[in-house]
């Protein structure tokens, strides 16, 4: 019972100590439904219940025999949890689902940029790449200073950004003027 014991005890907490710090990593960058979001419901067993929905503007997706659920603010693991407690035991016993984004809400890109206006969304843009999309710069375009409002950020504080951050559905980039 001595060094096997020992070893196995600090692997143990090892992994412990590793899922957590991943955990709380993933629970950060996990996406966060809003308004406009397009999903695509899945109830196995009954295509009566499963379909497409958008998450309206005032946060809610409607569903058939449950009515509307708040989704705006959640990730999708949290509305999969939601909807089974709906749907369980009155309608479906031991509901099994799975809920996908198929269309995520643009970003908006405002200030001196060429076409200003909202965009798709694509997985991965950084702040230039979304500057290049609406046309790149005017010649009036303050180039070192960008902001961006996370549609995340409850405060809706509008921030320096960088030109490698990333560009998240909802989020508004603005490109201000320069003085001279």
């Amino acid at each position: 019972m001595g060094k096997g014991w020992v070893g196995a005890l600090a692997f143990a907490l090892f992994v412990l100590f590793s899922n957590a710090l991943m955990g709380s990593a993933h629970a950060q960058t996990e996406y966060v439904l809003g308004s406009g979001d397009k999903l695509k419901i899945t109830v196995f067993g009954s295509d009566d219940l499963s379909g497409e929905t958008e998450v309206d503007p005032s946060g809610q997706v409607t569903l058939p025999l449950v009515g509307q659920i708040p989704a705006a603010g959640k990730t999708v693991p949290q509305l999969e949890l939601e909807i089974r407690h709906r749907l369980s035991p009155d309608f479906v016993k031991n509901p099994r689902l799975s809920i996908e984004v198929e269309n995520y809400r643009p970003f908006y890109i405002i200030g001196e940029v060429k076409n200003p206006g909202s965009y798709p969304f694509v997985a991965n843009m950084s702040v230039v790449n979304a500057i290049a999309l609406a046309g790149g710069y005017t010649y009036r375009a303050n180039k070192d200073e960008v902001l961006i409002t996370r549609a995340s950020d409850p405060s809706r504080k509008a921030v320096a950004a960088q030109r490698t951050d990333t560009v998240l559905p909802g989020d508004v980039v603005e490109v201000r003027e320069r003085l001279f």
